[in-house]
């Protein structure tokens, strides 16, 4: 079962989806929204695996709501305006809708998403491992897998996201950030950094009561005293 939520300003509008998507079983539509912020709040809320988003929101667009969440959902787009068809691919995005909906068109983009949805149902993958995060900085916009940052680092009210040959900022600060990362693969080793377990490759036990880590960049950073015993108990490290 597909968890989603309907981000529509127009009851009509709403109501008119609500009952094209009874002929799909596989979607089940746990909340609405009617505008940008209360959208964000029910996504936040709800954590769905897929969003119907209207484009223009009383208070801000469909793409601002986007923009302020850490991980984003499955996004199919309901708007009556073709322009921001391209513009719609830079995020999350399984399929976009024009006004008024059709049913098999409507067809069409829940199969993409079932299908979206069964491929990361793969064994052994972490439930958040393929999970992605939407940074904007500048004229610049990225759609990142988690699993692919190396660390994030604090600059001030902007955090510097580290992954392959790019670092951007992102709007946020650290300690937002970590509450919605998992722990089991994201730690925060101190008061500057959170780095992504995976991408460390070697571990200094030489420095007494702290650490020293090797990324698989070559980065290297320390471990605070606070937060040695908690990354040992991460690594399993018996010492």
């Amino acid at each position: 079962m597909i968890k989603a939520v309907i981000v529509e300003d127009s009851r009509l509008a709403r109501v008119e989806l609500k009952e094209l998507l009874r002929a799909h079983g596989n979607i089940n539509i746990i909340g609405e929204a009617d505008s940008a912020n209360k959208a964000l709040e029910l996504i936040k809320l709800t954590s769905p695996d897929l969003v119907f988003l209207d484009i223009h929101l009383p208070g801000a667009s469909g793409f601002d709501v986007l923009e302020k969440l850490d991980c984003l959902p499955a996004i199919i787009f309901t708007t009556a305006f073709e322009q921001y068809a391209l513009q719609s691919f830079d995020y999350h995005t399984i399929d976009y809708l024009l006004k008024p909906i059709v049913p098999e068109r409507l067809a069409k983009a829940i199969l993409k998403a079932s299908a979206h949805f069964v491929s990361k149902q793969v064994p052994d993958k972490t439930p958040d491992e393929d999970n992605r995060i939407f940074i904007k900085d500048q004229h610049k916009a990225w759609l990142v897998p988690l699993k692919d940052v190396r660390y994030f680092e604090s600059k001030g009210n902007y955090i510097q996201v580290f992954f392959s040959n790019q670092s951007p900022l992102m709007l946020r600060t650290l300690q937002q950030l970590e509450e919605t990362l998992n722990q089991k693969h994201f730690i925060r080793i101190n008061r500057q950094q959170i780095v992504n377990l995976k991408h460390v490759v070697k571990v200094d036990l030489s420095l007494g009561n702290r650490l020293k880590l090797t990324l698989s960049d070559g980065v290297t950073t320390e471990v605070s005293r606070r937060q040695v015993a908690k990354f040992k108990e991460q690594f399993e490290l018996n010492i």
